[in-house]
């Protein structure tokens, strides 16, 4: 099994000077290469096989940085380039990247002891010893894989630091079980009508990050002013993010603490904030990065999120009498029933999610 812990760090004035330099590297060695291979496929039809290693004749600088950056830059090109002959997804061609659009990275792998953590620092290759806020202690059975280091908008760095380890979690045995129905307004409504009030974050943010963005649009390109207000932009951006991310984890954890399975639907997320202009609601609630951490939170307890088909008609059936209704308007938010069954719509979708999971795990 794989895992990832994400610390701040703090390189000093050449440290920092060397991580530009590093990120424009990567960039550089992408677009490069990218190109090489689109004339070549133009040219002869045939697909180049390169590495980075035959530019650095041509181009000494790419000699200052790490070259197990350059090299796992090649790798991710050849992944997509593959991915978007194979007809993967929707994967369209490769593009080039750009140090004002894309985001300023690069990873190193883990190679005869160049990267350790000790005395809160870590060792990196060409960096040597950066400072680093480590928040948690790392178990002595996990071996580190690789590194990535990024700087946000804001020019924050991080770095993101992948451990291997064995699972070791037993099977739990599946007493208490409930299901979740995706709520636009509460993030999820349990099976017991029970919701965490979701904050909405960006909602609340809305006014003050719109002023900020009116200040940024007439600053004038190229000047310290713009680029002061983008950093202040960015760090409005990043604490929702954060404020998101914080809240999510602490309802995963609650919900994995409490319950042996959870059952959620199956839902496309990007269809669903495309339809009816939900997009904004959809984003802010973030029921996709919800869902991950449950997955993984549940995972190393031994638990498990059961999904069920999204075409599943949770909402038009009747939990009480199992009839289904034909047709149900979205502004139909309690539930009713010739049964006599009266409920708030999304309880009573919960209710059908949980015994449909009960049926998946083979649970009367």
């Amino acid at each position: 099994m794989n895992k990832a812990f994400v610390f701040r760090i703090y390189p000093d004035r050449e440290q920092r000077i060397l991580l530009a330099k590093t990120f424009g590297c990567v960039r550089f060695i992408w677009n490069k290469m990218l190109s090489d291979k689109k004339d070549c496929y133009e040219t002869t039809g045939k697909s180049l096989k390169t590495t980075p290693a035959k530019y650095k004749k041509e181009y000494p600088f790419l000699c200052e940085v790490d070259s197990l950056a350059l090299a796992n830059e090649q790798l991710s090109l050849e992944k997509a380039y593959k991915n978007f002959w194979n007809g993967k997804g929707k994967v369209g061609f490769p593009k080039f990247k750009s140090r004002h659009r894309d985001r300023s990275s690069y990873t190193t792998n883990y190679v005869n002891g160049n990267i350790e953590i000790a005395d809160s620092k870590i060792k990196l290759p060409k960096l040597k010893w950066v400072k680093i806020k480590q928040h948690r202690d790392i178990p002595e059975d996990y071996r580190l894989k690789s590194c990535t280091v990024s700087q946000d908008p804001d020019g924050k760095y991080y770095i993101s630091v992948l451990f291997v380890y064995e699972e070791t979690a037993t099977q739990q045995k599946i007493e208490k079980v409930t299901g979740l129905d995706f709520s636009m307004k509460e993030l999820y409504v349990d099976d017991q009508g029970r919701t965490p009030e979701y904050p909405g974050f960006y909602r609340k943010a809305q006014e003050k990050l719109a002023r900020e963005q009116r200040k940024l649009s007439k600053c004038e390109k190229g000047s310290s002013n713009r680029a002061r207000q983008r950093k202040t932009v960015a760090k409005l951006h990043k604490k929702i993010s954060n404020q998101r991310k914080d809240f999510l984890h602490k309802q995963s954890r609650q919900i994995t603490n409490a319950y042996d399975a959870v059952v959620v639907e199956n839902l496309n997320m990007k269809e669903m904030s495309e339809a009816l202009r939900f997009g904004k609601s959809v984003h802010d609630n973030g029921w996709g990065m919800f869902i991950r951490f449950l997955q993984y939170k549940l995972t190393e307890a031994g638990k498990q999120l059961v999904k069920v088909d999204k075409w599943f008609p949770s909402s038009k059936t009747c939990c009480v009498c199992g009839k289904k209704k034909d047709e149900l308007a979205l502004s139909e938010r309690v539930y009713l029933c010739e049964c006599g069954n009266i409920m708030d719509r999304d309880q009573n979708a919960a209710i059908n999610i949980r015994q449909e999971g009960l049926r998946v795990l083979g649970i009367a």
